[in-house]
């Protein structure tokens, strides 16, 4: 699915994906994937872990997946099919608790938290269950209290420029930085090399992440990441073999 705005807009299915993206070519384009769970309503586990499982073969950069997770056994099915790292959004709220034992079980390093924000008559506010519930606190005190529970990455995501191609919220991002002590991913309207480009320039991003160059941009990834290089971030070279 790509999503706008938090509107899901069908793109295709896994069989197509394996037609217009071969992951083994397309991962030395990135340094890590994430496949998030987009289902609206109840998701089925399983039958995520195995389209997981089946995009992550042989793929060897870390991929993170989530969406749904409730309970313990749903990490463990995502870890055992080919999860480096899981994503929490909504469990990070309503179970702080299960949260701490994930990653008492498998590490700090494994758990990402994700935060889907927007700006509103009241001020920045933190969303959850799809983007359809409001976390009763502000974004500052959100990512405070999400790093008391010891989690190893924040997904920051606009949930006003999600799916734009209109840039990053930078505005947002620079402000809370300050507050964020682990490492940053920010995500939600990238478009072309020059948002990535200035969302790497933000002091205390540590990655940047997009969807609308990996669904509708071609060689969008491959060329992005070659004039990063070019501009002088300090990328990895993958070379093909």
């Amino acid at each position: 699915m790509q999503s706008r705005n938090f509107r899901l807009q069908r793109v295709g299915n896994v069989n197509w994906l394996e037609r217009n993206y071969k992951f083994r070519q397309i991962s030395f384009s990135l340094d890590e994937l994430i496949i998030l769970n987009a289902s609206r309503g109840n998701k089925e586990m399983a039958s995520f872990a195995a389209v997981v499982s089946e995009l992550a073969e042989n793929v060897y950069i870390p991929v993170a997946a989530g969406g749904g997770i409730r309970c313990m056994e749903d990490a463990e099915i995502l870890f055992t099919n080919g999860a480096d790292k899981i994503v929490l959004n909504t469990l990070l709220y309503e179970n702080p608790e299960l949260v701490k034992e994930i990653v008492k079980r498998y590490g700090s390093q494994s758990v990402v938290a994700s935060v889907d924000y927007k700006k509103t008559n009241h001020g920045i506010e933190v969303f959850i269950r799809d983007g359809q519930w409001k976390v009763p606190s502000s974004l500052e005190e959100y990512i405070h209290y999400l790093c008391l529970l010891d989690i190893g990455e924040i997904y920051l995501n606009s949930m006003d420029q999600d799916g734009t191609g209109f840039g990053y919220d930078l505005t947002t991002i620079n402000n809370i930085t300050s507050h964020i002590q682990v490492p940053l991913i920010i995500a939600g309207g990238a478009g072309n090399e020059k948002h990535l480009l200035e969302g790497l320039k933000v002091e205390g991003v540590n990655a940047v992440a997009t969807a609308n160059l990996f669904n509708f941009m071609g060689n969008g990834l491959p060329n992005a990441r070659k004039r990063l290089i070019e501009y002088g971030e300090n990328l990895a070279k993958w070379e093909k073999v």
